[in-house]
Order: structure tokens, then sequence, then C-alpha cells
């Protein structure tokens, strides 16, 4: 754990004329110190991990598209298909296949993205973990 700029990095602990109420007083300080400076990296950890799901959530959306394109060149393939019997039927059928496979790469990458999501903030765990060794005194 970083110790941030401050009074009380830049001062000697002198605690032999002070009164049990100040020594209160600064712990009470530090400690809010130190609880906004955790909710802080908690946050842009949190921030960062949005961003992830955002990216995942738009590919999935990518391949929503890429369905409903399925079904649209799907259906005109079938249409073009009965109508002529080959020619413009097989072309519309070969968009729609090239669309199939633009959805499958775009649902597979997405699925991944979400998948790699982490919703735990770890940095700010391993430094809370360190709170009770710091408040007795010990160092990591």
């Amino acid at each position: 754990m970083t110790q941030g700029p401050g009074p009380a990095a830049d001062r000697p602990v002198d605690v032999a004329d002070s009164s049990v109420g100040e020594l209160m007083s600064n712990v009470m300080k530090d400690l809010s110190t130190l609880v906004r400076q955790e909710m802080e990296l908690a946050k842009a950890e949190v921030k960062a991990e949005a961003g992830k799901a955002a990216r995942g959530a738009g590919m999935l959306g990518g391949a929503g598209f890429a369905g409903y394109m399925v079904v649209l060149f799907l259906s005109l393939a079938l249409w073009q298909g009965l109508a002529n019997v080959m020619d413009a039927g097989w072309a519309a059928l070969i968009v729609a296949v090239v669309w199939v496979i633009a959805g499958a790469v775009l649902y597979a990458t997405g699925r991944r993205e979400v998948r790699r999501i982490n919703p735990k903030p770890e940095r700010t765990v391993e430094t809370l973990q360190q709170v009770p060794d710091a408040l007795k005194g010990e160092r990591p």
C-alpha cells in the first residue's frame, strides 16, 4: 500500500506530548483518507471492467444484427430461388452464408470478451487485506 502525500507522511510520529483525543483524531483522519483512496481505486477498477463489458456487449449486438441479416438474405434467397429456379437465388444464398460466418465470428469474439470480465476489483481487495496489518503497525 502506498502512502499518499499529506501532513502525516511529512512529520515524524511523536506521541509523547499528544492527548488521546488528538491521537484518535489523527487515526480517524488517516482512516478516512485510506477509505477515500480505496474507493477511488475501486471506482477505477470497476470502470475498466465496465469498458470490457461494453465491448463484449457491442460485439454481441453485432452478432444480433448479423443474425437479422441472415434471416433477411435467406428469405430473399428462398424467394429468388423459387422465382428464378437458379441464378439470382444462389447469389443471395452466397451473401447469406457470408453473413452467417460474420455473425458466428462476432458472437464467438463477444462471448469471449464477456467471459473475461472480472467484476471483483482485485487491487482494492488486496490493499484492503493489508489494512489490519497496517493498523497493527506491521509492514507488508
